[in-house]
């Protein structure tokens, strides 16, 4: 007998979760969301605000007795990273995410799940609803675009709310909390190319790579995991010239912040050349899977005739294209010489995506230490310099220096040693938060992140512990009621 998310306990969190899962909300296209927050703010008779990007904030009075206590402000982000397995059909600008419960843990049919930071955002409206849950005056924020660009923490105003204490809900490991997380930029390079005849006597393949887990660039960086783009590129680079290929199309991966799950090319080589082209496939999959057989247990290739295609890509921008990739590091550059176990420094190949006149390869690096946060860019954007491809970056965002002295993590420690009898791991995280821009904006601020386990995030692997949700909104529920009163 299947288990509806509505039935889990506590079941007032589980059914707001369950009521996002059914409003579309990719980055970038959260309108139906925003909708939604501001008719349920009117239903509830709640004061509400939204900025000129789409943020909104939702205040609430305080509960009887807890008029003195100092005002907080819980924050999650509305959008979700969208990927689907390549066989499920899914609009996410229109389709309803079907989650369901499977040995202890939630996930979606194919896709992504949306727990980030969708259980954030259903901990706030279950607070916001709730007249029994006893808490000081509260502000709730909701930000936009979070995943593809952090536009909403970007362009928050500096007085769209007042309170000095802040949680962040946006965290994936219950039991850690966490005070710090890293800075990032994308680093992106457009290869222009041409159009080229496809030589007589040539014989068309696709050669696809899937089943790796893909997951978040910052928080599964140090995994060791597969990334599609890379693993293609070997490939191809492989038989380049051995077998005279030429390529037809070759895309990867999809967002900036995930690491690439699935590639493809479209190539082509002499006709008396496609049965060494096989051979070379099945050696050098042989090799990968060996490779990669402890961390990617899944991992799939296929090689398969297809139809002529109507151009090539020029061989130079080939050439100078496939060697950058190739060349272009992935993965931990530097491990924190300060705190144990913490990534510093990384870098995602993140996707390849062709268009009608270039190829654009887009990643995205990553560290708590600004100057190697510049030294990293700087290795990715000199790779892709020297092979003639016009290279931007983002603005990128600043980093959150953490504070161990923090009043506000205490409160947080005091209240998981109480309820839980063990202490929380106090950590920073590879992955990058909104709470960095915040202090920018509110340098005052007092924050603390954390919230319940969720494993492969942003892959449709995501899926979230129903025994993590309980201890987080138990521990969520306790620094409400603990919140130092404002003479203090």
């Amino acid at each position: 007998m299947s288990i509806k998310i509505s039935d889990i306990q506590p079941i007032e969190l589980w059914s707001q979760f369950d009521r996002i899962c059914q409003i579309p909300r990719p980055s970038k296209k959260e309108e139906k969301m925003i909708d939604f927050l501001l008719s349920f703010a009117k239903k509830y008779q709640l004061e509400a605000r939204q900025d000129k990007v789409g943020n909104v904030l939702i205040k609430k009075n305080a509960t009887a007795g807890y008029e003195d206590k100092k005002s907080i402000v819980l924050q999650s982000h509305i959008d979700m990273v969208c990927e689907k397995n390549e066989d499920v059909k899914h609009n996410f600008e229109k389709d309803a995410i079907k989650p369901v419960f499977q040995d202890g843990w939630v996930k979606a049919k194919g896709t992504t799940l949306g727990a980030d930071d969708g259980i954030g955002v259903a901990a706030q409206l279950t607070i916001l609803a709730s007249e029994e849950i006893e808490h000081g005056p509260l502000e709730c924020l909701f930000t936009v675009d979070e995943e593809s660009g952090l536009t909403g923490a970007f362009a928050l105003e500096s007085n769209f709310f007042e309170s000095e204490l802040l949680l962040n809900l946006d965290s994936e490991d219950e039991g850690e909390l966490f005070i710090g997380c890293a800075g990032g930029i994308d680093t992106t390079a457009a290869f222009s190319y041409e159009q080229e005849e496809v030589p007589e006597g040539s014989f068309a393949m696709k050669v696809s790579v899937m089943g790796l887990q893909g997951g978040h660039s910052g928080d599964d960086i140090h995994r060791g995991l597969g990334n599609a783009n890379k693993i293609l590129v070997r490939y191809l680079h492989y038989i380049k010239d051995l077998y005279k290929l030429r390529i037809a199309f070759i895309g990867g991966g999809n967002l900036r912040n995930a690491i690439a799950r699935e590639a493809n090319a479209v190539f082509v080589v002499p006709h008396k050349y496609k049965e060494p082209a096989r051979i070379a496939f099945n050696i050098f999959f042989h090799d990968i899977e060996m490779e990669f057989q402890d961390v990617e247990p899944n991992i799939r290739m296929k090689l398969e005739s297809v139809d002529l295609p109507k151009s090539l890509i020029d061989s130079d921008t080939q050439n100078r294209l496939l060697g950058a990739i190739y060349a272009c590091p992935h993965g931990v550059i530097e491990m924190s010489r300060k705190l144990p176990g913490l990534v510093e420094t990384s870098t995602n190949l993140a996707s390849i995506k062709m268009n009608v006149d270039s190829i654009v390869v887009s990643t995205s690096q990553r560290s708590s230490v600004e100057s190697a946060k510049e030294y990293v860019q700087t290795m990715v954007r000199s790779v892709f310099e020297l092979a003639g491809a016009k290279v931007t970056h983002s603005d990128g965002y600043p980093g959150w220096i953490p504070n161990p002295e923090s009043d506000l993590l205490k409160l947080v420690q005091s209240s998981y040693t109480s309820l839980f009898e063990k202490e929380p791991a106090v950590r920073a995280i590879h992955a990058g938060l909104e709470c960095g821009l915040f202090l920018e904006k509110y340098p005052s601020l007092d924050m603390v992140s954390f919230g319940p386990t969720i494993k492969g995030a942003h892959s449709p692997d995501e899926r979230i512990e129903v025994e993590s949700v309980q201890r987080f909104w138990s521990l969520l529920l306790a620094v409400l009621k603990q919140v130092p009163s404002a003479s203090k």
